[in-house]
C-alpha cells in the first residue's frame, strides 16, 4: 500500500526509542520516552500559501505530541502537518 499525503503534510518513519543509557543501562519499556526525530518518507504538495519546504529523506524533530500515529502492513508511521515540524537535521 502507498500513502500519499494530502496538502501540507508529512508521513514521518519515527526514529526508534533508545533501549539502553550512554553508560550501558538498559531501559524498561515503561521509562521509555517516545522518540521527537525521524526521517520523512512522503510529503503532500503544500498550500497555495505555504509551499512545501520539506523533502523525501530529511531527517527532521517534530513536538512531543506531534502527528497522528498509524500502522501500515505493519510498520508504524506518523501523519503531521508541515508546521509540527521544528527542525531539519543535517
Amino acid at each position: 500500500m502507498t500513502i500519499k499525503p494530502l496538502a501540507d503534510r508529512v508521513l514521518v518513519e519515527a526514529k526508534e526509542a533508545e533501549t539502553k543509557t550512554a553508560s550501558g543501562l538498559f531501559i524498561p519499556d515503561t521509562a521509555k520516552e517516545k522518540p521527537q526525530q525521524g526521517k520523512v518518507v512522503a510529503v503532500g504538495s503544500g498550500k497555495k500559501d505555504e509551499p512545501m519546504e520539506l523533502k523525501v529523506g530529511d531527517v527532521i524533530l517534530y513536538g512531543k505530541y506531534a502527528g497522528t500515529e498509524i500502522t501500515v502492513d505493519g510498520k508504524d508511521y506518523l501523519i503531521m502537518r508541515q508546521s509540527d515540524v521544528v527542525a531539519v537535521l543535517s
